[in-house]
């Protein structure tokens, strides 16, 4: 499809990549982080994967969706054999969708991170038997039981990032809600988990454990998808950088981490739709590091794209933004 601009007011073609569905499965499991009647709305969207999604697309000029598992799916599960076999059994029910919709679905795979190995195994058949396009993780894993979570620096998933590496495959750090242990500083106020506050500092320390634990000196080729401009860290890092470097012999890893920032991540737009914080991230990361994404259906499509249609960017980045970054770093063929 060739990208159309029309009168400035509308870019057809685009391609957004935080998009979530949601199995039966895995409906109890699911957070209520809003009021009932919306949450109802969401978990009735999560669930469509037909012409009520492809309408709202088609609205907003977005010609394909890269769909993945909500939070916190497969993570959520502490026995990692069922881990394995939800794992399974979401990838094949997305691969079937991907097959009837192959112009406007592309997948990214929900993976048994309790169980490194498999993990990694199933990310490989994800790639070459399902046509997936990359993975999508909701935070830490659980194992054993709903308290105890593993975040990804651990040593213990490097069979997997070795692979994921191998395969060229990007991986989506989606956020979740910090451990129960972990939620102190939120006693009383409630109103600031989820998406209003804790995804974001939850999600901004994982990503900043990535990077100072050597993982990127280990394996320099991988790549990790941040959305929502990035959870801050492109108008934190410079401090963050800065007061690291008094840390002396704490310091693990070899490289400024703004580097890795700049050459081991991409962030989105989702759920963030607002251009001074888009055009500040651009003058961090520049335009080939940003992707378009909504957060359906928690955030609207309509909105998101009316918004990135009429910032105030140029046409080059917002066609960048919009589509060809998303067809190099996915390999896709439009």
């Amino acid at each position: 499809m060739t990208v159309r601009i029309t009168n400035g007011d509308v870019m057809d073609g685009k391609i957004a990549l935080e998009e979530h569905f949601n199995l039966p499965e895995f409906a109890d499991s699911l957070p209520q982080y809003v009021e009932p009647r919306t949450m109802r709305e969401i978990e009735h969207r999560l669930l469509d994967l037909g012409a009520m999604r492809l309408e709202e697309m088609d609205a907003a000029g977005i010609e394909l969706s890269v769909l993945s598992l909500t939070a916190p799916g497969v993570q959520a599960e502490t026995d990692p054999r069922r881990a394995v076999t939800l794992a399974k059994k979401t990838n094949d029910t997305l691969a079937e969708v991907v097959r009837e919709h192959p112009d406007r679905y592309a997948g990214l795979a929900a993976l048994p991170l309790q169980d490194p190995p498999a993990a990694a195994d199933e990310l490989e058949r994800c790639a070459t038997e399902l046509g997936f396009r990359g993975a999508l993780v909701n935070g830490f894993t659980n194992l054993g039981d709903a308290a105890t979570g593993w975040y990804y620096d651990h040593e213990r998933f490097l069979p997997f990032w070795e692979r994921a590496e191998a395969l060229g495959l990007p991986v989506y750090l989606h956020p979740r809600d910090p451990l129960p242990g972990n939620q102190g500083s939120y006693e009383g106020h409630p109103e600031l988990l989820g998406a209003v506050w804790s995804f974001t500092v939850e999600t901004a320390t994982h990503a900043l454990r990535l990077m100072t634990s050597g993982l990127f000196d280990r394996f320099p080729g991988l790549t990790v998808i941040l959305g929502h401009l990035g959870e801050t860290l492109p108008f934190t890092m410079w401090r963050i950088e800065h007061r690291v470097s008094f840390m002396g012999d704490l310091r693990k890893f070899r490289r400024p981490l703004s580097d890795y920032l700049l050459t081991n991540f991409y962030v989105t737009t989702s759920g963030d739709f607002r251009t001074q914080a888009l055009v500040a991230t651009l003058s961090e990361l520049g335009a080939d590091r940003v992707l378009f994404s909504s957060d359906y259906p928690y955030e609207s499509m309509r909105e998101a794209a009316d918004w990135f249609d009429h910032s105030a960017i140029s046409e080059n980045d917002r066609v960048k933004i919009g589509r060809t970054n998303a067809l190099r770093l996915f390999r896709l063929k439009k």
